[in-house]
């Protein structure tokens, strides 16, 4: 079975979350959580529970019962939010088999997820994790660091760590049986954040003898936590798809307009010729503006400049209007 997690309020996303919850927003015109409820058919899956909160009645409405994907969809509503662990103990009396749960405000780019299910299957149970070879020390202390032994299982995990004691990173994507949620049981909330971690419910999981094994069946991992995160998986998006520009049906973009790096949604509209770079805009989006844009996120009634790089470089472009 799949799970996802799709509650979060994205409050650090504003304004795009006073309008859209976080698993709907658009990465290569298709909704983040499509992304994931593909990968998840790709695999097999063909059931899946998704745990909605804020702005949550949007979800189904949009994606449906999961018929369009080859899929049968649960939605289950969260009305407290405390951590992840608390979110999936609150899904026990859905789930009655092993499950792959997602974390819905991640943009994955998969390497081989097939590897979780085959070591899932040679452990008979437990928990594998996927992880990533990460050199950037600032990303693991944002996520979790993983220690293992030379057998590859793994002894420790560790909540966005202070210092890094290697290269592995954990990402929002795990494979967990049902005694997880006999760990869950047993997970205190932490001092530091006052949540249930799933890192500590791993960590007893271990504590308890089950085996939990690593996977390196993502690439790349993106948590949209601020816009210009949305920004980078779009950009990621069309790399992937070896396409410079991306437009929905129904656009109406000025002949003269230069488009590099773009994804545009449905009924766009560009109304003079300009020039737009590394630039997302949302359906029904009407572009007035006379000025170019360059990393920018442009909303019927927002402009969003995402003009800072990940490495925190100066924004290039001006701001423009939309209408």
């Amino acid at each position: 079975a799949g799970v996802i997690l799709a509650g979060g309020r994205g409050t650090r996303m504003f304004p795009i979350s006073d309008r859209y919850p976080k698993p709907l927003l658009p990465v290569g015109n298709k909704p983040l959580l499509v992304h994931q409820l593909e990968l998840m058919r790709q695999i097999g899956i063909e059931e899946v529970v998704i745990l909605i909160g804020h702005k949550g009645f949007e979800i189904p409405l949009a994606i449906g019962d999961g018929s369009n994907f080859g899929l049968r969809i649960q939605y289950v509503e969260q009305t407290h939010v405390s951590g992840i662990a608390h979110a999936v103990g609150h899904l026990e009396p859905y789930v009655d088999r092993p499950f792959l749960l997602f974390l819905g405000d991640i943009y994955f780019v998969p390497n081989d997820l097939g590897q979780m299910l085959t070591l899932f299957e040679e452990q008979q149970g437990g928990a594998v994790l996927a992880v990533k070879d990460e050199a950037d020390p600032a990303a693991i202390r944002k996520n979790y660091a993983v220690i293992q032994d030379a057998q590859g299982h793994v002894t420790r995990v560790i909540e966005k760590p202070r210092a890094s004691p290697n290269r592995l990173k954990g990402v929002g994507l795990y494979l967990f049986d049902l005694t997880v949620f006999d760990a869950i049981r047993r997970t205190p909330r932490t001092a530091m954040r006052d949540e249930y971690e799933i890192t500590d419910t791993i960590q007893i999981m271990i504590d308890l003898g089950h085996t939990v094994r690593t996977a390196t069946s993502v690439l790349d991992d993106v948590n949209v936590t601020m816009p210009v995160d949305l920004l980078h998986c779009n950009l990621l998006e069309l790399q992937k798809m070896s396409a410079d520009v991306l437009t929905g049906d129904g656009c109406q973009v000025h002949p003269d307009a230069r488009l590099e790096r773009c994804v545009l949604g449905r009924n766009v509209v560009i109304r003079n010729p300009i020039r737009m770079r590394d630039t997302v805009i949302f359906d029904h989006t009407v572009v007035e503006a006379e000025t170019d844009f360059e990393r920018f996120i442009l909303m019927p009634d927002a402009v969003l400049d995402c003009g800072y790089n990940r490495a925190g470089v100066s924004r290039a472009g001006r701001p423009g209007g939309t209408r």
